[in-house]
């Protein structure tokens, strides 16, 4: 019997900027509305980035987090995944002032370094909200996110050896999989892996159909198809195709507007729960169940929301 579907929501990330939409959350009071929303809709697994309250741009500051990820807590049984990507203008001790204090049951783990950028999206806007927004955009044309071996060695240590802390592998090329299999060899990974596979964000993997079966068959290959589950990201107006074809290929999901500021052509999405039950309605049609939040942490072997210092 296959498992059920886990629908994972990204709420709001690092890449998009305010002028883009004025749905896109970005006070914490925001943020964690819509993450209480995207979990009532269905998402077992609520991904979260922090932002400036006052101009929106990205924020590694645990006392931003401090202020929604509680409520979000206290408000729902999703289990809450906290970003170790930050930005790419963050530092690794940015990135993970959080993730160490609070101790999550799950943290994002990009699989490497690379070119990471929406820079061209810059030419689709004359006038911008606020000044940090325009150069934010620009810049990532001359910028890397970094995550040497050395990098996700301390991570996979720091959080998972010693905070017991399970990981969202991020993969945005296939050679992001040899490197999670050169970990899994070295004996820092054990247990269920959470495979999350990434496509059309400019520096990785095209979001053509065919990738998606190559990064399959090749997670296929290095962990056995019962080592692994594989969840799928599509960045912008890739999401809902590539995440129906992940599901029929039996996969998880992943939605929300860190990945995808629309719901349809031409159609800014509200919320994020809007997509969490855009996806849940083409799971039903294809008769596949959602995964409760109790069901997604027996399938990954979380530790449990107990466990957690929120």
């Amino acid at each position: 019997m296959s498992d059920k579907v886990i629908i994972s929501c990204a709420i709001t990330g690092s890449v998009h900027t305010p002028t883009m939409s004025p749905h896109l959350p970005l006070t914490p009071e925001q943020i964690a509305q819509q993450a209480i929303e995207a979990a009532e809709a269905g998402a077992a697994i609520l991904h979260l980035h922090a932002r400036d309250p006052v101009d929106g741009r990205p924020t590694p500051d645990p006392a931003v987090f401090a202020q929604f990820v509680p409520r979000i807590r206290a408000a729902t049984d999703a289990v809450i995944n906290i970003t170790t990507g930050g930005s790419t203008r963050m530092t690794l001790d940015e990135r993970l002032a959080y993730p160490l204090q609070a101790a999550p049951e799950m943290c994002s783990l990009n699989m490497g370094s690379m070119n990471f950028s929406i820079h061209p999206a810059a030419r689709k806007y004359t006038h911008w909200q606020h000044d940090w927004e325009k150069p934010y955009i620009e810049g990532m044309e001359d910028l890397i996110f970094r995550n040497t071996f050395r990098d996700i060695r301390h991570i996979l240590q720091v959080l998972g050896h010693e905070r017991g802390t399970r990981f969202e592998f991020e993969c945005y090329d296939v050679g992001h999989l040899y490197t999670l299999a050169h970990f899994r060899d070295e004996g820092l990974i054990s247990g269920p892996i959470f495979l999350q596979c990434i496509f059309g964000i400019l520096g990785g993997l095209g979001p053509d159909p065919e990738n998606l079966a190559t990064m399959r068959t090749t997670a296929d290959r290095l962990f056995g198809r019962g080592g692994y589950r594989f969840s799928v990201l599509g960045a912008g107006r890739h999401q809902m195709p590539l995440l129906t074809m992940a599901a029929v290929m039996g996969g998880h999901v992943r939605v929300g507007l860190e990945d995808s500021l629309y719901l349809g052509r031409g159609q800014l999405a509200r919320s994020c729960a809007e997509q969490v039950r855009k996806i849940r309605r083409i799971l039903d049609e294809l008769s596949l169940e959602v995964a409760t939040p109790a069901e997604a942490r027996a399938m990954l072997a979380l530790k449990g929301a107990d466990a957690v210092n929120f």
